[in-house]
């Protein structure tokens, strides 16, 4: 498993009884989590929460403000800012564990030793785009790609929060399969793609998304806009019914049987600050050139 490290201003402060309660900056909240099956191991800090997400029986939920909250705020991630604020279905607009994958791609970078805006990277369902930020951060041009309007915008407010020139990303509002074949019939390439698909959704236009159905089927269409010597190639999932070695397979033999190179899956986790746990957060898999 790879466990997120280096936050100074996020903290997985217990989990346990299908919750996890966690320090964002300043406040604290308590969230709903499926993977935390096990007994609380008894921080007092649980009945302090500012905020509680509360599940429905009718499926979504709410949040239920104990303590008076801003309507957002900003943690850091290293150099990094980004707006933090509670949404619906018990999101934050930032996934912590995901700074394993923001370090990786960072250190990728540096290592080809280019010119900054030399490296092209196209990032799919790309939410309030962490992983934008993070790669236009370290050097990057990006293509940040959504359907959701409102996420682009918050993706926008985090690059300029992270002072990211304003060149360095490139915002799409579409459905990513409509994008991915307009980019293929305009010759477009790029040297390495991240993306971060639902398990279901629906584009600007109504378009029907299923992970199962549709996942190999955009990878094999981002294959054919990759340069001669691509990068590196992740995809993220949440879903709990794709497993990374699933994830790995279809990297492989997209992406591998193409370009060779290697591919290591498995899962993305947070560890409790005070030790005794890694908290599974989701499962990652990621090819790179050999």
């Amino acid at each position: 498993m790879w466990a997120a490290e280096g936050w100074d201003d996020y903290e997985l402060l217990d989990a346990g009884r299908g919750e996890k309660l966690e320090r964002w900056g300043a406040y604290t909240l308590r969230r709903p989590d499926p993977q935390a099956i096990w007994p609380v191991c008894g921080d007092v800090r649980w009945d302090g929460a500012d905020a509680v997400y509360n599940r429905s029986d009718s499926g979504g939920g709410v949040w239920e403000y104990i303590n008076s909250l801003p309507e957002s705020w900003t943690i850091n991630y290293r150099h990094l800012t980004f707006k933090v604020k509670p949404m619906q279905f018990k999101h934050t607009g930032i996934f912590p564990e995901q700074s394993v994958n923001w370090d990786w791609v960072a250190g990728k970078l540096a290592a080809q030793g280019r010119p900054a805006g030399d490296i092209n990277i196209l990032n799919l369902f790309a939410y309030t785009g962490a992983a934008s930020v993070a790669a236009a951060s370290a050097g990057a041009k990006v293509c940040h790609v959504d359907a959701a309007k409102g996420m682009i915008n918050m993706a926008k407010e985090n690059a300029a929060l992270s002072n990211v020139p304003s060149d360095r990303i490139r915002y799409i509002l579409d459905d990513v399969m409509k994008f991915l074949k307009r980019e293929i019939r305009r010759n477009s390439r790029y040297d390495a793609v991240i993306m971060d698909p639902p398990a279901y959704g629906r584009g600007p236009g109504g378009e029907l998304w299923k992970l199962e159905t549709h996942l190999y089927d955009v990878v094999e269409l981002c294959a054919e806009l990759l340069g001669g010597q691509p990068l590196f190639f992740i995809i993220n999932s949440y879903a709990s019914g794709i497993s990374p070695a699933s994830m790995g397979n279809i990297l492989n033999i997209s992406i591998g049987r193409r370009f060779g190179g290697a591919v290591e899956s498995g899962e993305i986790g947070v560890a409790r600050a005070s030790g005794g746990f890694i908290l599974p957060c989701g499962c990652c898999s990621r090819w790179e050139r050999g």
